[in-house]
């Protein structure tokens, strides 16, 4: 009898943890933004844009769950860190296009500011959700959508190119097209919205830094088990930051949620690149 009553005292625990866990995967964490500054040697970085940086959000995921007040605080949060540039790495709604409110979305985009303007590329949800709306919404917040192009910007004869190519996953990715663009000396950035785009983009042997998202990192990481399902072109590289031959690869976990509204163990992050020269 006695051991009968530690065998319900112990369920009941155990019940009564996943229950505060699951309280807090959903109610918690996804709000615990969290802000990630690594410094990042690039090879042919010019000395003119030593300590240049590159603000990345992605997977905003935007739908019903997510609030005015948060999406102020991510802006705020961005502006924040001074970025030269800022970056979206794709995914700005989720499947449905009813669930996404559109001023909200404009509004959102339109409060960051970075000197060198807002780049952004499209992935995967934003082509199931209605990528003509996305589109649109890009174009009135004033966003710049790199659809296998290239930017180059310039701080005196010095040049840093800023490509991105269109989502992988949907087979619309042209490295082809980004490669024929891209002048032949200066460090280059291209940002994929899937991570394991990276071994094609090493291979290329042109690029320095390799931005993505795709992944939210796993988005819920249970110790001792390790990550969730992840989605296909985010296998090899999760999270965090990867040297893929010679060229480096930083996996954004993202702001937002998909499938189930939850986070554990990888919180939602905004991250501040901060680029070196070897030459300053």
């Amino acid at each position: 009898m006695a051991s009968c009553g530690r065998l319900r005292r112990l369920a009941g625990a155990a019940a009564l943890l996943g229950a505060g866990g699951l309280l807090y995967a959903r109610e918690v964490e996804p709000r615990r933004l969290e802000v990630v500054r690594p410094e990042l040697t690039l090879p042919r970085l010019a000395a003119a844009f030593d300590g240049y940086r590159i603000v990345q959000i992605g997977d905003l995921h935007l739908d019903d769950w997510s609030r005015p007040a948060r999406l102020e605080k991510i802006s705020s949060l961005v502006n924040a860190e001074r970025p030269d540039l800022i970056v979206v790495t794709g995914n700005f709604a989720s499947y449905s296009a009813r669930r996404l409110d559109t001023e909200r979305l404009v509004g959102a985009l339109r409060r960051l500011r970075a000197p060198d303007g807002v780049l952004a590329i499209l992935g995967n949800h934003d082509y199931l959700t209605d990528v003509k709306l996305i589109r649109r919404c890009i174009r009135e917040a004033g966003l710049t959508e790199l659809l296998n192009s290239v930017v180059t910007l310039k701080r005196g004869n010095s040049e840093l190119h800023v490509a991105g190519i269109d989502d992988v996953m949907e087979g619309r990715s042209r490295l082809d097209l980004v490669l024929k663009d891209l002048p032949a000396s200066g460090a280059a950035v291209l940002l994929a919205h899937e991570p394991d785009f990276a071994d094609v983009a090493a291979a290329a042997g042109r690029f320095d830094l390799q931005l993505s998202g795709h992944s939210h990192g796993g988005q819920v990481r249970i110790p001792l088990l390790g990550r969730a399902v992840l989605p296909p072109f985010s296998q090899r590289y999760t999270r965090s930051l990867h040297r893929v031959g010679e060229m480096l690869l930083y996996a954004n976990r993202g702001l937002g949620t998909v499938h189930a509204r939850l986070r554990f163990g990888c919180r939602p992050e905004i991250t501040a690149h901060t680029l070196r020269s070897p030459e300053a």
